[in-house]
């Protein structure tokens, strides 16, 4: 979503809570999903991230996504999604994960792991 107006991109209003994996971090924390978008979210929480700084979020019904930190304001901060979702699935219940539409997935990779792996492939 770089270089794209993303005031003009539709966003759902919800509450969620999601698991964020900060690059550098061991620990995952739990945030609140505050909005949510095909190409990001707005997350509240008490993380230590920048601006630019990669993370994996856990979504009900979607599993892991990546993405990097778009801005940070006080204990909120946007991310911006490497691939696009459908938000309607976080939506769903979550008896709903059993369709086949929504895959289980393996517990993430590591951040480390994954840019060792982007890495290699360059």
């Amino acid at each position: 979503m770089k270089d794209v107006e993303t005031r003009q991109v539709n966003r759902d209003s919800l509450f969620l809570l999601a698991q964020v994996r900060v690059d550098g971090h061991e620990q995952p924390y739990r945030v609140k999903v505050r909005n949510l978008s095909a190409g990001g979210m707005m997350a509240e929480g008490v993380v230590q991230v920048a601006r630019g700084q990669l993370v994996q979020v856990e979504l009900r019904n979607i599993g892991w996504i990546e993405g990097s930190v778009a801005w940070k304001q006080d204990d909120r901060f946007g991310i911006a999604f490497m691939a696009e979702i459908d938000p309607r699935l976080a939506r769903a219940p979550v008896a709903a994960a059993a369709s086949p539409i929504s895959v289980a997935h393996r517990p993430p990779a590591t951040l480390a792991e994954v840019s060792r792996d982007k890495l290699r492939k360059l």
